[in-house]
């Protein structure tokens, strides 16, 4: 009996010599896996011992893998999970990374073999393709070589294959896969190579066969990583200034002086913390993931696939973004893709982020965050047109003169925050925007039909309560552009250190920095900035018409097809007609919305802008 043990070792060992066909070689693999269940585990101890051979393999023990890894896979109706579970496990522990093209073709031909044999091997067999998206810690240095960039494409060209493969056999498979991608997704203290490596292969399933299914999961789950990223980077102590230069923290083509001591009176403070974050490695990190889905983002463009992708991220900001703490970067994510799509994703934020506000069933932090947001956006989007401006500040304005009306008190900082966001959100956008409103008479006349200049006189007193250079640069553009009907002049002081600011959103935080300000980020910045309005692009009520660039933010014709609105006015569309469309509060609110989001992430952050 020994012998013929014996003997059966030495065949099966040397299988492939003997020039055995194929059916001959499955019925040997066939033979292993049933004597396991007669007690008899040499020939399937063997079995086992070639997948879990480690180190470099010879010529003839790569050809016997390949060959052992085809036969398992005629023979996968065989195997029981169990009796054969340390031979599952060699086979879900082999990694295609350490292995030729024929090593890959064929266990890539057995994983899919099992997944669409046995409905119990279809969750190990996605996670072992999910592992395969990032190279073992001893393949990784290889990825920066030209054979590793190779060895990438083969690898994960296979990965992709097979779960598509796997997909079309399996319906159920897809939504299975969602939740093991997330899972594994590496967080944030793992290096940038496997963070990006792996977020490549999610937006590759995303815009794949699958991604109608599989998308849902995905951008939401990497919207959460980069806030994640977002808000462990932090500030530089010296740099957290208070908001009081709120109009001087933009970035300038200003060389960095050699003597440190002379850096704060050169440079910008924009450009200091940009410069604060030239070699952190949690700002580089993310600083990839959102290049890779801006990228992401043009190619759904270029597939017409950007509206359904732009309402998963929507729904995702809502939910995650919004509310998020000290988020600093993530949100140019949504900032882009409007910039893609002006007519359909640009419009829609916009009107989105209204809707939040002014709704009465948005928990009032969400609602200052939204109009903090949608003041940002507005004045920093060089794809809005200054209609749209004007429309939405009429939404604004009606508000807030409502809301003022129904409260006939006293100034209350606490009580009535909301109000304030949205009379700080109004200004802070007519900064930006006031010259271009005003140099298009039938948008002058609507500004002027504003009734701005009451709320401000109100007995809430907002401009003692917003933030001061926010009301100073108002008011400056203001009385130049004669907004004010009245002689009367507003009584504003000038305390930069304001109590009741302080009360109202608190000085000295960046949290009260409006979500769009410049983006730091030296790889993202390049893509949006030609998409940007800066500060000193601004054509103010004040400025005079020497030595305008052509690139400045200047008047905005009636007909000037370049903007949104010229559009819709081609297609007899009403602006504000869509706005109602576009909107999503309950229908029986005040307002007239549809729906809110079904989930909102409770806020961490203070009850500020």
């Amino acid at each position: 009996m020994g012998r013929e043990l014996a003997s059966d070792r030495v065949e099966f060992h040397e299988m492939e010599n003997d020039g055995l066909s194929d059916y001959e070689l499955k019925s040997h693999v066939i033979d292993a896996l049933a004597s396991v269940q007669l007690g008899n585990r040499d020939n399937y101890d063997e079995l086992v011992g070639h997948l879990h051979l480690r180190g470099r393999r010879t010529a003839d023990q790569v050809a016997l893998l390949v060959t052992t890894l085809k036969a398992l896979s005629e023979a996968v109706f065989h195997i029981d999970s169990g009796h054969h579970e340390a031979l599952l496990s060699a086979i879900f522990r082999l990694s295609m990374w350490h292995y030729g093209t024929d090593v890959m073709d064929a266990l890539r031909e057995l994983i899919i073999s099992l997944a669409t044999s046995k409905g119990e091997y279809v969750d190990f067999c996605l996670e072992m393709l999910v592992r395969q998206f990032v190279p073992p810690l001893s393949s990784q240095e290889m990825l920066k070589q030209p054979r590793g960039i190779s060895l990438k494409y083969e690898v994960l060209s296979r990965v992709h294959a097979a779960l598509k493969n796997i997909a079309d056999v399996v319906p159920i498979a897809p939504k299975r896969l969602s939740p093991i991608v997330v899972q594994r997704m590496p967080n944030i203290f793992c290096k940038e190579l496997e963070i990006v490596l792996y977020v490549e292969n999610m937006l590759k399933l995303d815009s794949g066969a699958i991604g109608e299914i599989v998308g849902v999961t995905m951008l939401p789950a990497l919207v959460d990583r980069m806030i994640d990223l977002d808000v462990d980077i932090g500030w530089d102590g010296s740099l957290q200034d208070d908001a009081k230069d709120i109009f001087e923290m933009e970035l300038e083509d200003v060389a960095e002086p050699a003597d440190d001591d002379d850096k704060d009176d050169s440079l910008s403070k924009g450009t200091l913390r940009r410069i604060s974050l030239e070699g952190n490695e949690v700002a580089g990190k993310l600083d990839s993931l959102m290049v890779l889905t801006f990228e992401h983002l043009e190619s759904c463009q270029s597939s017409d696939r950007l509206p359904k992708v732009f309402d998963v991220l929507l729904e995702s900001f809502q939910k995650t973004v919004i509310n998020a703490y000290k988020s600093k970067f993530t949100q140019f994510v949504m900032f882009y893709a409007c910039a893609l799509d002006p007519e359909g994703c640009g419009l829609k934020f916009a009107a989105v982020l209204l809707d939040m506000f002014i709704s009465e069933v948005t928990p009032r932090i969400t609602k200052m965050s939204a109009v903090a947001y949608l003041a940002s956006y507005l004045s920093r989007a060089k794809f809005l047109s200054a209609a749209l401006v004007a429309s939405i500040l009429q939404r604004l304005v009606s508000w807030c003169s409502e809301y003022s009306m129904l409260h006939d008190v006293a100034l209350n900082p606490q009580t009535h925050k909301v109000f304030y966001s949205g009379c700080q959100a109004i200004m802070y956008v007519l900064c930006f925007r006031l010259r271009s409103l005003m140099d298009v008479p039938r948008l002058k006349m609507q500004l002027l039909n504003m009734p701005i200049e009451p709320i401000l006189k109100h007995k809430l007193s907002p401009l003692t309560v917003c933030l001061p250079t926010v009301v100073e640069e108002f008011l400056r553009q203001a009385k130049a552009a004669h907004l004010f009907t009245t002689s009367e002049s507003f009584v504003f002081n000038d305390v930069l250190e304001s109590d009741l600011s302080r009360a109202f959103g608190g000085m000295d935080r960046l949290d009260m920095f409006f979500p769009f300000d410049p983006c730091l980020l030296k790889k993202s910045d390049g893509y949006i900035h030609k998409y940007f309005i800066y500060w000193s692009m601004v054509r103010t009520t004040y400025d005079s018409d020497d030595n305008i660039d052509d690139e400045d933010i200047g008047s905005e014709s009636e007909n000037d097809d370049d903007t949104i609105m010229g559009s819709f006015e081609e297609h007899g569309l009403d602006i504000e007609c869509f706005l109602n469309r576009m909107s999503i509060t309950p229908k029986n609110s005040k307002y007239g919305f549809e729906r809110m989001p079904s989930r909102i992430r409770p806020s961490t952050s203070p009850e500020s802008l």
